[in-house]
């Protein structure tokens, strides 16, 4: 048990919380605290879910795309919550689970809807001539089966990672020139401070903006599985 898992802990909380006090009672006419709710919950179901995999497949992987969605938010805005400060994905383990639970989505919806035709059709596109197979197969074996999970992990952690970085560098800054340099060089703070301040924002809109991403490149996977071409 360290300050990760406790970040970690705290944005599961918070999560269940926020979904909680936003459905316990449902009206026809939503107050303000359940239509933001539900306007959350229409963003992955129509933007993502639906619109990439359609209302059947969106319906049937729509549990696994809002868990994502809304995991990945709360857990990069821990990154600029004051006292905790640091994204609970902004250390491997967070994205890595997230990005082989997708991954073994693809799988999962590839193998259920084309169990003879998925892997063969995967390692070796229909149409290609047959000796360039092998230039094809190891190239899709590396970005089909390999890199995308890799992929996931690392996009996401490296945003975090560097916004991190920046807001730390800024804050630290901040400090330092307000309570322990000169008096002319203390007027740099006002600048490391509206930086600081300005990139608080920016982070926001990226954690929001890794979130999306992530699941829509989940729900991109998945309509490839499920694509008839396989």
């Amino acid at each position: 048990m360290n300050r990760i898992v406790l970040v970690r802990l705290f944005a599961v909380v918070a999560l269940v919380l926020v979904f909680w006090l936003g459905t316990r009672k449902m009206r026809v006419i939503p107050g303000r605290f359940q239509g933001v709710v539900e306007m959350a919950l229409s963003l992955v179901r129509v933007n993502i879910a639906e619109d990439l995999l359609g209302q059947k497949d969106g319906k049937r992987f729509l549990p696994l795309l809002t868990t994502i969605f809304f995991l990945v938010l709360f857990m990069n805005l821990t990154g600029i919550i004051p006292g905790l400060n640091i994204a609970g994905t902004s250390v491997i383990g967070m994205p890595l689970v997230l990005a082989v639970a997708s991954y073994l989505a693809f799988l999962y919806a590839g193998l259920r809807k084309h169990p003879g035709k998925f892997l063969k059709n995967s390692l070796f596109p229909p149409g290609v001539p047959w000796p360039l197979y092998i230039l094809v197969t190891p190239i899709e074996v590396l970005s089909t089966f390999i890199l995308r999970p890799i992929t996931l992990t690392l996009r996401l952690l490296m945003n975090m990672i560097v916004g991190h970085f920046l807001l730390v560098l800024f804050f630290s800054s901040t400090h330092y020139f307000v309570l322990y340099s000169d008096s002319l060089m203390g007027l740099f703070g006002i600048g490391t401070i509206a930086f600081s301040i300005v990139f608080t924002f920016f982070e926001l809109l990226i954690s929001v903006l890794q979130a999306y991403v992530f699941t829509l490149l989940t729900a991109v996977y998945l309509q490839l599985a499920l694509a008839e071409e396989h």
